[in-house]
């Protein structure tokens, strides 16, 4: 087994490549990290210069965009319509008010509702390719980018190289196939670090497996935990939303959003991975 390791998406990546060549490992090692860092160019709300960074400073004019960002545009409405709103593209913007940094912190309310006549994608203009936001609204993928990322990682080594591979960007992970020798892929789901929950190891031959949770960004105030994920309805942490879900599906996109809905689904996350019909695991 060979592994090449770099950073992109805020995110420790690695590469793993079931052969014994290192020079072939390398050269998909590469292929996945360049493609990750022109998707982090291209896709951040940090860069001024990257396609959100324009939408996020267009004061209200239309923007034309290209055919990757307007699929990507595209698959975020679908997800806001299936979510009935609760997955929403603009909600980004209330980081203004939260800072999920382990402090106890909490916003005031005024300064959250003051936030969110900024949210909501039904009062976004969009007509591929062509997208118009309202004045002081914004745009933010991240909670599609990095399951993109791996997924067009690994398109990307399969369409040069035969070698099986195991493309894993923080913890989001997809597989080209089975082990060289046909055998799964051993994967280890960490546990809940301040609680003390153990950690599990699962095995997978095909397809992605995303895990969303909060053991890392919350805060914490008069003995009430508040966990990083925002109900874009009212701008507050979701009520008894699990304190993880991972979740296994075809590709990195779809195991992504699933595992990303159950937690905003809250006390109802197992019920909706039920009607799903996926293969998931909830850490409460």
């Amino acid at each position: 087994m060979r592994t090449w390791a770099f950073k992109a998406m805020g995110s420790p990546c690695e590469v793993q490549v079931d052969c014994d060549d290192q020079a072939l490992a390398a050269r998909m090692g590469r292929i996945a990290e360049d493609e990750a860092l022109r998707i982090e160019a291209k896709f951040s709300r940090y860069r001024a210069d990257s396609v959100v960074g324009r939408i996020n400073s267009s004061a209200g004019e239309a923007i034309t965009v290209d055919a990757e960002t307007a699929a990507l545009l595209d698959y975020a409405q679908a997800c806001f319509v299936m979510s009935q709103g609760l997955f929403d593209i603009t909600s980004g913007i209330l980081r203004r008010a939260w800072t999920f940094d382990g402090s106890d912190r909490v916003p005031p309310s005024e300064m959250v509702e003051s936030l969110l006549p900024l949210v909501g994608w039904d009062k976004v203009e969009w007509h591929a390719p062509v997208l118009r936001l309202m004045p002081g609204m914004e745009i933010d993928l991240g909670g599609l980018g990095k399951e993109y990322a791996v997924d067009r990682a690994l398109g990307r080594i399969v369409e040069h190289h035969y070698a099986p591979a195991l493309v894993n960007f923080g913890g989001d992970l997809r597989v080209s196939g089975p082990r060289a020798d046909g055998s799964h892929w051993r994967i280890l789901i960490e546990g809940i670090e301040d609680e003390q929950t153990g950690s599990a190891w699962l095995g997978i031959e095909s397809g992605a497996i995303t895990t969303s949770g909060d053991a890392r960004r919350y805060v914490r105030k008069d003995g009430r935990r508040y966990g990083h994920i925002l109900d874009p309805r009212n701008g507050m942490p979701v009520i008894g939303a699990p304190r993880a879900v991972t979740v296994a599906a075809a590709s990195c996109m779809e195991a992504g959003i699933l595992s990303t809905l159950a937690m905003l689904h809250g006390a109802d996350a197992e019920a909706f991975l039920k009607e799903e019909h996926v293969s998931a695991w909830v850490t409460r």
